[in-house]
């Protein structure tokens, strides 16, 4: 099944016991959706934007992570607004990157998501357009103090989503849990670990495991990791970054470095796997909405953000990729409409980090010329 569009079994779970959200209004009680609108295939009502935002363009194209932003809502922006909505997606950066740095003409898109270090690259490189927040209104649903992690790059991106990369473990089958990154080079998990498909977070876990810094650029302590890694490969049956949540609740592994709501969604189908935060602490992530300098629709952009940065329309990402939102008018429209949704996201400390999480977490930044001793060491342990 296409992993783009499948809905997870824990949500048909929950809606079928419990939640009956707006999707199954009509099965609730609620009364059916009037003939004037917009609903979605699976039967969500689309909210109206709010505010509206006038442009030309007829379509927009989108490149965005797999299992990244609902379904429901890409089809309500083209019913709201009567548009194409065209989607491509990616499972890393470094992907990203390679698509969208090809030059002029090369390029076919209105929005991209790349994600902190990368974020940094791209505007270093000039590969994003400034943005103009007067046109930006919704950009007053974002909560501040998670805001603040994007530091002056919101100059450039639209704050989407946010979270740890850490260890998740099957509690039944892994015993004594994992409490490091340095844990996972136990021979005991010779062909039981899953990890998302990511050159920064696994070289950057093996960099703390060391004892050096998550972005440590000295020739000597990246050889030595290097090293360190090609222990760690045979631990690592897959990596797997558009659906690392697959093989552990398949049973196919035991173990993973995952982000924190590819976790949260495993945990939700089968309890008893746990996140741990690792003693050297956590590596984090933030993720954001950009327009290439190339975008063939660029008025059309800012219309996408105010609609996906609308409380009554991102409060989804909390059902299907219930990762660190940063949107507070999400959590509160969740909070008044969707209190079963609210008070799993809020009591988890998954997907709610707690602060001294955060602080003990890692930023992956931007290192320049050294992404190429990464990229060398990344190659080689991967043949």
């Amino acid at each position: 099944m296409n992993t783009h569009h499948k809905i997870h079994r824990w949500v048909r779970l929950i809606l079928s016991s419990v939640l009956l959200i707006a999707v199954t209004a009509c099965a609730a009680g609620a009364e059916p959706a009037s003939t004037d609108e917009l609903v979605t295939a699976n039967g969500f009502v689309c909210p109206e934007p709010s505010p509206r935002v006038g442009f030309e363009s007829k379509e927009i194209n989108i490149f965005t992570w797999t299992e990244y932003i609902p379904a429901d809502i890409f089809d309500c922006f083209g019913l709201v607004y009567g548009v194409t909505v065209n989607v491509d997606y990616f499972s890393s950066n470094e992907e990203l990157y390679s698509k969208v740095s090809l030059g002029e003409g090369a390029n076919p898109y209105d929005i991209i998501h790349p994600s902190d270090y990368m974020i940094s690259v791209f505007i270093r490189e000039e590969l994003l357009q400034e943005l103009d927040p007067s046109k930006i209104p919704n950009l007053a649903n974002l909560d501040p103090g998670l805001v603040a992690a994007y530091g002056d790059t919101t100059s450039y991106v639209v704050p989407y989503q946010m979270g740890t990369q850490a260890i998740i473990y099957n509690s039944k089958t892994v015993e004594p849990p994992p409490t490091s990154w340095a844990d996972l080079w136990n021979p005991e998990y010779k062909g039981r670990i899953v990890s998302v498909d990511d050159s920064r977070v696994v070289i950057g876990a093996a960099l703390l495991a060391l004892g050096y810094d998550v972005n440590d650029t000295d020739p000597d302590h990246l050889e030595e990791t290097k090293q360190k890694l090609l222990e760690l490969m045979p631990n690592i049956r897959v990596f797997d970054s558009d659906s690392p949540k697959t093989p552990l609740v398949a049973g196919d592994v035991d173990l993973g470095i995952v982000w924190n709501g590819e976790a949260f969604l495993a945990a939700t189908e089968a309890p008893e796997f746990k996140y741990v935060f690792p003693e050297e602490g956590s590596i984090i992530f933030y993720d954001g909405m950009a327009i290439p300098p190339t975008a063939p629709h660029p008025d059309i952009a800012y219309a996408w953000f105010n609609y996906l940065l609308q409380g009554d329309v991102n409060w989804l990402t909390l059902v299907d990729y219930p990762y660190t939102n940063p949107n507070k008018a999400a959590l509160e429209y969740a909070r008044a409409n969707q209190p079963e949704i609210y008070e799993a996201y809020i009591s988890s400390p998954i997907t709610n980090t707690p602060a001294d999480e955060f602080a003990k977490g890692h930023d992956v930044k931007d290192i320049g010329e050294a992404l190429l001793l990464y990229d060398e060491i990344w190659t080689e342990i991967k043949q």
